[in-house]
């Protein structure tokens, strides 16, 4: 387990990062000229993160059946790549992100209650269409301020926002295992400690304060305030994916990768931080 994990653990961040850099010098983004940019920001980081949300509904869906509830998949699926994906698709559209992200959103539950009728009836329509939505905001809307801090705070920002978050489930991790004796939500994750809490908030501050120094992209003595923040707020979303989890009996959301478990594990602390980065870098910074 933990060897799969530091072996696909490495690679998966050498390409993640590889990518993100390789995006940006495509769009422009990376360059020192503004005249560069182009109008369509962040395409491959678009492709990965509606793959993503895409898989992840997948995973949720298997998670809700069971509970005997039903996904409305394939609407609900393609709905929340749309929605993850709104802050490139209103640039792809020329249109504003606040009239794309809710138009994207209502005709996407229009065509679940539309596809409810056609195939199941009136059964379960509460229940289905209740998982349905839920999957919707919480992989497609949270998902979407993940795309949004690329677009909107560029290749750097969005490697911090990467490299924070998950340097906080490292830092949770290696606590946990060395000094963790106080649970942290025992009915949820026994396995979570204060301590491993308090090793996010080192690690995760450490990281920010390294990348504000070497990118610049935030002041030196707001940086660690935005790592204790991510922290903190990321282990509160793994959490809550655990409790997803433990409703559904599962240990983890799939077995899609090694050492890690489904994408739903991987990309469930980013969700719930994600709102709280994009507030942070483009209001308080």
């Amino acid at each position: 387990m933990l060897k799969h994990r530091l072996i696909f653990g490495s690679l998966m961040t050498v390409l993640f990062s590889s990518l993100v850099l390789f995006d940006g010098w495509l769009d422009g983004s990376l360059t020192a000229s503004p005249e560069d940019n182009r109008q369509v920001q962040a395409t491959l980081v678009a492709l990965l993160v509606g793959a993503a949300a895409g898989l992840g509904g997948l995973e949720l869906a298997r998670l809700a059946a069971s509970k005997g509830l039903v996904v409305l998949n394939p609407v609900c699926a393609v709905g929340v790549v749309l929605v993850s994906t709104s802050w490139w698709g209103a640039r792809l559209m020329h249109v504003p992100v606040s009239i794309y992200l809710p138009m994207a959103t209502v005709l996407t539950l229009a065509g679940m209650m539309l596809w409810q009728q056609m195939r199941l009836g009136v059964n379960g329509v509460l229940a289905n269409c209740g998982v349905s939505c839920f999957a919707l905001l919480y992989l497609g809307l949270l998902g979407a301020f993940i795309l949004a801090i690329r677009v909107d705070g560029g290749p750097l920002a969005f490697l911090t926002f990467v490299f924070v978050i998950k340097s906080s489930d490292i830092g949770a991790y290696t606590f946990g295992k060395l000094f963790g004796r106080h649970k942290l939500a025992p009915r949820v994750s026994p396995g979570k400690t204060w301590e491993g809490l308090g090793g996010a908030m080192v690690f995760a501050a450490v990281v920010s304060l390294a990348f504000a120094m070497i990118s610049g992209i935030m002041g030196v003595w707001i940086a660690p305030v935005f790592g204790v923040v991510m922290a903190v707020v990321g282990q509160l979303s793994d959490l809550s994916e655990s409790m997803l989890k433990r409703d559904a009996q599962q240990k983890d959301s799939s077995n899609r990768v090694p050492g890690f478990g489904g994408i739903l594990d991987v990309i469930d602390s980013p969700l719930f931080a994600a709102p709280c980065a994009y507030l942070f870098l483009t209001v308080l910074v």
